[in-house]
């Protein structure tokens, strides 16, 4: 597996997973409807767990272009491969979203309410206020970045392999996966914690895209927010780093 497809397929796994749980939740007639935020923020824990198992071992398991810009900037990453890793976290995202709207496509079409259907897609704000909206993706994503650069998982040399190193596996994607219910559980309620421009405007387009009963608009004026916010904390995240 190439880096860009594994990018492609642990974002594609990452949105299918976290965007199917909201709809789980939220869409009317599932078996989890109106189940609540702890089941949103567990399942989107969940999801970053199977991206990061899958894509880890291959490309490191960005999955997030705010990720990939932040270890950059840090130089952890060379400059040179962000275009390609963020082009394959789009098309994973777009992917994703219409996988899971595959799946939901009866409860769609059997939930009214147009701001429902796009929750299922993309964040939005609970109060509109751009400049609260816009520093709350930068709380979330600063801490998102922040404490990833400390996230290493322990590992031995095999005995009598040089260079062969005995890790977690996939329990490595375990703190990462925990770290982002954290953030949901303490810091998502403003804006749905974002916290990743592919996750949020991949599925967004393929919201305006796809067919769908009283779908209603994509809210293109707030789509800005958890692309350039998201971008922002991962940089002063980075700085912090460095300069720490």
């Amino acid at each position: 597996m190439s880096e860009f497809i594994a990018e492609f397929i642990g974002t594609m796994l990452l949105v299918l997973l976290g965007n199917g749980v909201v709809a789980n939740v939220v869409l009317n007639n599932t078996k989890g409807s109106n189940s609540g935020w702890i089941v949103i923020t567990m399942g989107w824990g969940l999801a970053v767990f199977t991206g990061v198992a899958v894509a880890g071992p291959i490309s490191g398991a960005h999955l997030n272009p705010a990720v990939t810009v932040g270890l950059a900037v840090a130089g952890m990453f060379a400059w040179s491969k962000v275009g390609l890793f963020i082009v394959a976290q789009m098309a994973g995202a777009a992917f994703g979203a219409f996988l899971m709207w595959l799946m939901y496509r009866d409860h769609f079409n059997s939930t009214e309410d147009g701001g429902t259907k796009l929750a299922c897609f993309s964040t939005g704000p609970a109060i509109r206020n751009l400049g609260s909206n816009v520093i709350s993706e930068i709380i979330g994503t600063f801490v998102l970045v922040f404490v990833i650069f400390y996230l290493a998982g322990p590992s031995f040399e095999a005995a009598g392999v040089e260079g062969a190193k005995v890790g977690l596996g996939t329990l490595g994607a375990l703190p990462v996966a925990l770290l982002v219910v954290a953030i949901g559980l303490s810091l998502g309620g403003t804006t749905g914690y974002a916290i990743n421009p592919a996750r949020d405007l991949g599925p967004r387009i393929m919201h305006a895209i796809l067919p769908m009963n009283n779908k209603g608009g994509s809210d293109w004026g707030y789509s800005l927010v958890p692309v350039i916010a998201p971008i922002v904390g991962a940089a002063v995240a980075a700085f912090l780093f460095m300069s720490l």
